[in-house]
């Protein structure tokens, strides 16, 4: 089995940014709440998948804790956004 090359880990990992961040950052700045931490949560597997694919172009697969790092932070950041926009004005707990 022939390995794959790092070019292709590259292009894969500039398609990712190329496409799938735009869209990402697009829902996250714009719509209600709800639509906002979608893009929240797209972002995060984006990054994961972005964070995933360029250790395989560099050759380093150490660095792939990094992306399972962010795996275990990114849905605390989620739940962090959801409790934070959840809360309106007055709602504090005292």
């Amino acid at each position: 089995m022939n390995p794959v090359p790092a070019a292709t880990w590259s292009a894969a990992a500039l398609v990712l940014l190329a496409a799938v961040w735009p869209a990402c950052l697009w829902a996250a700045a714009r719509g209600s709440a709800v639509r906002r931490l979608a893009g929240l949560c797209l972002a995060g597997t984006a990054t994961g998948a972005l964070l995933l694919l360029l250790p395989m172009a560099y050759g380093r697969t150490s660095y792939q804790d990094l992306a399972l790092v962010f795996a275990v932070l990114s849905p605390a950041g989620v739940l962090v956004f959801t409790r934070i926009a959840g809360s309106g004005p007055g709602d504090g707990d005292g």
